[in-house]
């Protein structure tokens, strides 16, 4: 799986809640290992923030 790079670049919203999100979702995709992780080669900093700016999943910032 290739890193988007390009909508990294043209990302316009929080680059640290942007890396915190990814950053977790990596985290739980690493404990999992499900089958979609083992055929990315256990790359999970990669599907996580493809995962992320194709909106399949969601992340907001918890603030107390």
């Amino acid at each position: 799986m290739i890193m988007p790079l390009e909508s990294l670049i043209n990302f316009s919203g929080n680059a640290y809640e942007l890396a915190a999100a990814i950053a977790v979702r990596a985290y739980q995709l690493a404990v999992l290992r499900t089958p979609e992780v083992e055929k990315n080669n256990g790359k999970v900093v990669s599907m996580s923030t493809q995962e992320i700016f194709e909106k399949t999943v969601g992340y907001k910032l918890i603030t107390s």
